[in-house]
């Protein structure tokens, strides 16, 4: 018999006599082209880093690794959010799961205009869309990774002139029952900074920026508060994270908050 004829035992497939549950397995860090719609009506080109895993029964000796870029490879280019939701059934079906976890995570490019002079420039966000299918329950989270400005009010308030300011970085992970656009989110957070960040700055721009940092002094505290109180009233988000690292100016550490809630089901009158 020729040995190429000869049928390959499926290792992977074979009982596990230790009878033990893996919560997640699968591949991690898989560099994808991608296309994200944003809100203009336009599309952005992009590559995504991919992790993808499956949970594995107790009796699966481990699971099929090559299946999981197959069904990457299947979507080319064009991973929407649509998309992103059909990838867990898939994976689901083709690997014989029942529950499945998509990362995707990727640069996304928003046009700004500088508050004064109008210059145009680009500002790039960290976004990823991360996805779990367990059964048919399927929950879908957007996360914007958000730079910003904060100035301190404790440094406004005691000094005869000037404040110390700092770079933030201001996470909100949203887990969401209705589509909403990057856009919206990233808008949210830097409009409750004390100022938000711009690509180009003129003269005239800086002095802007500058003094609405002072009239809008925010604690890391204030900042998160205040993000929470706007997802909490949006009927869009289920639940939220939102994270503050403020990035000390006089001190050789960072300034840190988290609010991470569940809201209430929505009841019908």
């Amino acid at each position: 018999m020729n040995p190429r004829q000869t049928a390959l035992e499926d290792v992977q497939s074979q009982s596990d006599a230790r009878q033990i549950l893996i919560d997640r397995v699968g591949v991690k860090n898989i560099l994808h082209p991608a296309v994200v719609k944003d809100r203009s009506g336009g599309e952005q080109q992009t590559v995504a880093r991919f992790n993808l895993y499956v949970s594995l029964p107790q009796h699966f000796k481990g699971t099929h690794m090559s299946r999981f870029v197959e069904i990457l490879n299947h979507y080319e280019r064009a991973i929407s959010v649509r998309s992103f939701h059909e990838m867990l059934f898939e994976i689901n079906a083709k690997l014989e799961a029942q529950t499945s976890h998509v990362e995707m995570s990727f640069p996304y490019f928003i046009e700004k205009a500088a508050p004064v002079s109008g210059v145009n420039s680009l500002m790039d966000y960290n976004v990823s869309f991360i996805g779990k299918l367990d059964g048919d329950l399927l929950q879908v989270s957007v996360k914007v990774e958000v730079p910003a400005t904060s100035l301190c009010p404790c440094s406004k308030e005691i000094s005869d002139y000037g404040a110390h300011n700092q770079r933030s970085l201001i996470t909100i992970t949203a887990q969401i029952r209705h589509f909403i656009w990057i856009e919206e989110l990233v808008e949210l957070v830097e409009q409750e900074a004390s100022c938000d960040l711009y690509g180009i700055l003129k003269r005239p721009d800086e002095k802007y920026v500058t003094e609405k940092a002072y009239d809008n002094p925010k604690f890391v505290e204030d900042i998160v508060r205040d993000i929470a109180g706007r997802l909490n009233n949006d009927d869009r988000i289920t639940a939220y994270t939102v994270e503050s690292e403020n990035f000390e100016s006089i001190h050789n550490h960072s300034a840190y908050a988290l609010i991470e809630r569940v809201k209430p089901a929505a009841t019908s009158t």
